[in-house]
Order: C-alpha cells, then sequence, then structure tokens
C-alpha cells in the first residue's frame, strides 16, 4: 500500500441536469465542465449515471441509433480529457450493451465499470434493457487508487467496492448515480454510504444526476463520505453545481493500518478474487490555490418536497418546449400551491389562470381565487359556466327526464371547465396543469375528463394533509396565498353547500389510510389494527380500488412519496381480489 498521509486528491464533482435524448446537448455540456474542472486544478471530474443519453432512456435504448450515437459521443468527451481524468456515465456496447461507466484519461479511454446490480422495483426497469456487469478493476492515479462503480451497486454490501477496496486497495470509491428523489430518502442515502465507507474504511464519493424527467425528479444531494462514515462533503439539493471538493486521503491510511479485521478479510477475499489494476499516468502538476465550494446543508422536510415540485414542473414545461401554462383557479388550496409552484418554477410571465364561477361558486371563494392571482402577478381571465351548463342541462333534459340533480350534473361543470382549459391551450399553445392532489386520485374524488384533463399534473403524488403545510410554507417566503383559502374547509363547489367531507373522510384519517395502503401494501385488518375504524378503511379501500381506471388516464406528475401512482404503482384494473 502506498504511503498516502499528506496526499490531497482534488474532486470535481459536476452535479448536472441533463435531458433524456440530447445526446449532444449532453456531451457539450460534460466537455463544458471537464474543460472548467481542468481550470479549477481538479485530478479527477465525475458526471452522473448514463450523463451520456439521460436518465432513464427506456425504450430509446431498443433504437440501434441511439446506442450507437451515444458510442460516439463517450470517443469525443474521451478526446477531450488532456490533462484530467473524467468518470462518465454511458451505454457500452459488448456482446450485449450495459449501463457503464467511462474512466477517460489523458484523452483516451482507460476503462470501463459495468453496472452489477441492476434495480427491477418501483420506478425502475433495467432489466428491460441492460446486461448485467461480472467483472471490476481499480485505478491508480499518482499515490490514489480509485474505484469506480454505478449507482445501485452502492446499495449492495457485496457490490464492486468491497472487492476494490479490500482486494483492489483503492482508497476511494466513486459512485456516479441517477437516483430518483423521494421525501426524506436522503437520510437512507447518508446512513448507507456511511455504512459502505466504514465497512471498507475508504472515502465513499456519491455523485448524483440533478433535474426533473417526466414524473421524476433528481434531487442532487451529492456527497464526499469520510472513512468513519461522516459526511465530509453535500452538495447543493435541487441545484445544479461543480463543486470542487480537496479529499484528503491520509486518515484512509490510518484507520486501515489500526484495524487487524480487514487484514484477514483481505486474505480469505484474494483467494478467489482478483481486481486488475490499471495505472494513469499523472497529468503535469496544475495550480491548487482556487478556493473549494463550500459544503451545503439539507432543507427541510417541506422545503425539499416543495423544491422539487418547482423543479419537476420547471423541467416538464421547458424540456418540452411549452412557453406557457394555464390552470383553473377555484379559490381552493390545490390551484393556489399549484400557482405558486407554477410561478416558482416558470415565472409570473408564463403562468395564466381561469377563474370558472358557477351557480354554486361562493364570492369568498371566487375573490380569494383573484386575489391569489394577483399576489402573484399572473393573469386571471374570467368566464362564467352558468349559461353553458343551462344549456347542457337543456340538451340532455329528454334523455335526463324522472331522475334526480346528482353526480352526473356535477361532473358536467367539471368537465365545462376542463373544456374551457383546453380550448385555452389549444388557441394558445398552453401546456394545462391539472390540480388534483393524491387523496383525491387515491378515491376518485376527481372527474375524468374534467379536473382531470392537462397535461402535467403537480400535486398529484402529494397528500392533502401535505398541500396545507406546503401552502404555508410558500406563505413564509411571500405571503401570497389568503389565509382564508388554507382555513376554509375544502370543497369542490358543484353543489349547494359542499364540502370534501361529504364523500370522504377527514383529510388527518383518510391520508394516514391511503399511504398505509397504497405505499405500505398493508390490508384492511392491518390498517384497523393501527387504530382506524374498520369500516371507514373499508370504504377508503374500495374507493382506492374500484379508482384505478381514472388513474390509468391522469396526467404524469411530479413523484414526491416512495411509492406513487403511476409508472411506480402496477396493479391490474381488472381485478376482483379483496381483502
Amino acid at each position: 500500500m502506498r504511503s498516502n498521509r499528506s496526499h490531497m486528491l482534488r474532486l470535481a464533482l459536476a452535479q448536472l441536469n441533463m435531458t433524456v435524448g440530447d445526446i449532444d446537448g449532453n456531451t457539450r455540456r460534460i466537455i463544458e465542465n471537464i474543460d472548467l474542472a481542468r481550470e479549477r486544478g481538479a485530478d479527477i471530474v465525475v458526471f452522473p449515471e448514463l450523463a451520456v443519453t439521460g436518465y432513464p432512456p427506456e425504450d430509446l435504448l431498443l433504437k440501434q441509433n441511439f446506442v450507437d450515437d451515444n458510442m460516439d459521443a463517450i470517443q469525443r468527451i474521451a478526446a477531450a480529457t488532456q490533462g484530467i481524468t473524467a468518470i462518465v456515465g454511458f451505454v457500452d456496447v459488448a456482446e450485449d450493451i450495459y449501463n457503464a461507466a467511462a474512466i477517460l484519461h489523458n484523452g483516451r479511454i482507460a476503462g470501463i465499470q459495468h453496472k452489477f446490480y441492476l434495480p427491477n422495483y418501483g420506478v425502475f426497469d433495467e432489466d428491460r434493457y441492460f446486461q448485467a456487469g461480472m467483472k471490476t478493476s481499480v485505478y491508480t492515479l499518482g499515490d490514489v487508487t480509485f474505484g469506480v462503480e454505478v449507482c445501485e451497486d452502492a446499495w449492495y454490501a457485496g457490490g464492486p467496492h468491497s472487492q476494490q477496496a479490500l482486494v483492489g486497495g483503492a482508497q476511494i470509491i466513486i459512485g456516479i448515480n441517477s437516483s430518483p428523489f423521494h421525501a426524506g430518502k436522503w437520510r437512507y442515502r447518508e446512513r448507507m454510504l456511511g455504512a459502505r465507507a466504514t465497512d471498507n474504511t475508504c472515502v465513499f464519493v456519491y455523485l448524483n444526476a440533478v433535474g426533473g424527467q417526466d414524473e421524476l425528479v433528481f434531487d442532487g444531494h451529492s456527497l464526499v463520505v469520510g472513512p468513519s462514515g461522516n459526511v465530509e462533503f453535500r452538495c447543493k439539493a435541487f441545484e445544479e453545481q461543480l463543486a470542487i471538493v480537496d479529499v484528503d486521503l491520509g486518515l484512509v491510511m490510518h484507520q486501515r493500518l489500526v484495524d487487524p479485521r480487514r487484514r484477514k478479510a483481505k486474505l480469505r477475499s484474494s483467494i478467489r478474487t482478483e481486481v486488475p489494476e490499471v495505472v494513469l499516468e499523472p497529468v503535469a502538476a496544475v495550480d491548487r490555490n482556487g478556493n473549494t465550494s463550500v459544503t451545503s446543508q439539507p432543507p427541510s422536510d417541506v422545503e425539499e418536497v416543495y423544491s422539487a415540485l418547482v423543479m419537476g414542473t420547471r423541467d416538464y414545461v421547458n424540456k418540452n418546449g411549452f412557453k406557457e401554462v394555464v390552470l383553473g383557479m377555484s379559490g381552493g388550496i390545490d390551484s393556489a400551491i399549484t400557482a405558486c409552484v407554477a410561478v416558482d418554477a416558470l415565472g409570473a410571465d408564463r403562468v395564466r389562470v381561469l377563474i370558472m364561477p358557477s351557480m354554486f361558486s361562493s364570492d369568498a371563494t371566487q375573490s380569494d381565487a383573484q386575489k391569489a392571482a394577483d399576489n402573484l402577478g399572473i393573469r386571471a381571465d374570467w368566464i362564467a359556466i352558468s349559461d353553458i351548463f343551462d344549456s347542457y342541462n337543456r340538451a340532455l333534459s329528454e334523455v335526463f327526464k324522472g331522475t334526480e340533480h346528482g353526480v352526473a350534473e356535477e361532473n358536467l361543470q367539471a368537465r365545462i371547465r376542463g373544456n374551457l382549459l383546453m380550448a385555452l391551450s389549444n388557441k394558445f399553445n398552453l401546456l394545462v396543469l391539472t390540480t388534483g392532489n393524491k387523496s383525491e386520485m387515491a378515491c376518485g374524488y376527481s372527474t375524468l375528463y374534467g379536473d382531470m384533463a392537462g397535461g402535467f399534473a403537480v400535486i398529484k403524488d402529494v397528500p392533502k394533509t401535505l398541500v396545507y403545510k406546503l401552502a404555508n410554507y410558500r406563505n413564509t417566503i411571500s405571503p401570497v396565498i389568503p389565509e382564508t383559502i388554507i382555513t376554509r374547509p375544502p370543497s369542490a363547489e358543484l353543489k349547494p353547500n359542499q364540502t370534501d367531507q361529504d364523500t370522504l373522510p377527514p383529510y388527518e384519517i383518510l391520508d394516514p389510510i391511503i399511504e398505509a395502503y397504497v405505499q405500505e401494501d398493508r390490508g384492511i385488518r392491518e390498517i384497523a389494527a393501527m387504530g382506524y375504524d374498520e369500516e371507514i378503511v373499508r370504504r377508503v379501500i374500495r374507493m382506492v380500488d374500484r379508482n384505478e381506471y381514472k388513474r390509468r388516464q391522469a396526467a404524469p406528475g411530479v413523484k414526491i412519496t416512495p411509492k406513487a401512482f403511476g409508472r411506480d404503482r402496477r396493479l391490474p384494473i381488472t381485478n376482483r381480489y379483496r381483502e
């Protein structure tokens, strides 16, 4: 083992927002950041998992030209690494395709590390596309030996890092990631990475992507974890950053000298495992007098969710080429928080709202809708729907003869509003944002082709109780949501004196039941044993089950919980199983 008690390795952590399929654009940004890292004296610059293609590329991987273009790009990137080492995620092609990291050094591809563990759960489907890796190596650059692995491999104690550190002698493991966000996930990551660093007596580098891709958000939050398991550096959350970090590897050597357990484990492992070493010739000395980056603190629980919604909305709108968005503003809390997110994501000049009162709308809610729009500085247009609703009723009078006013008439109002929003969308090329929350989506308390009509569902994974917390949080930034919107009992206002609790249990009861059933896959008896009335539990579960068909037709929206509706939770619509 080389003595490196005083050796400092300068890392550049390129926490970037890539776009799926934009191989040329992603390549250009990678090369730009290689140049910046070189200027700031970095030895190694690290980029996210599948940085060349964007993550997840999904069925683009089935297109031969896409894979070939990605291979051409990694050659162009390699040529740009004169005087520096870069670790870049791409799709490697051998007898199959692999999710891979390229180790690029001084103008050439020095090595390639394939991903061992392919996730095939939740939002992941990598077994559909990739072959799993089987071999690993270590790389020596001057006095430093390092290993490289890809994302999921870090979550397994027996991932490539274990052999790289134990057999290959790597003092530092560099993991490239595109790890999707859900609330609080950063805590799990930090605990896991701390365990990996201490188990292998090494420095562990976790470089994550940042940005929105359809329903997924990548939160960045890249890390450098020391051999004692402590976080030595943390990148910003939900922001792009080229962070410069000086890593002192002396402590790794010291801890390995004083820990006899590692010697015994190394002896056993080396009998059956080989980890080839690739020697990289050091480049010319560079000026390291530039300032390093300042470590960041994690956001609060509510702040991180709000930041994820803003980033997910901004990237969905911008990456899909929409200039402006529109939503229906009802005077309720859901549309208010959706408008706030849209303004914070895009700017007030790119957001407009439509206020559409009916005969059941109160003066108070409509006044609050206008007030919230004014506070946000966005355009608000008014179209009353009473006359349109009357014309629908006249048209349907013969076929509805002898029936009572009910859900059909209530939903007509929602569908009229959906029609008007889509008319604005078509006329002015606006993306319609829907405003339904997870509690409503779970129970079917929403109208197909009505309030569900639109292109992006900003808060579809946000439980109603969290919507209130988000509204209060947003008002700490600037008081834009009228207090009466937050305190008024929620109502769809589709019939006289209506409130949500006419149909649904109180949200403080409903949301934990939905979480237990949807997120934790608990059954009726289990949930009732948690202290909830069994009949209420049965009623909620019946609503969730019978409204699967609605959710299949819902717009995509930002995932913020461990299990979101859509690609995260896959249940058959035709399904007779009941507990």
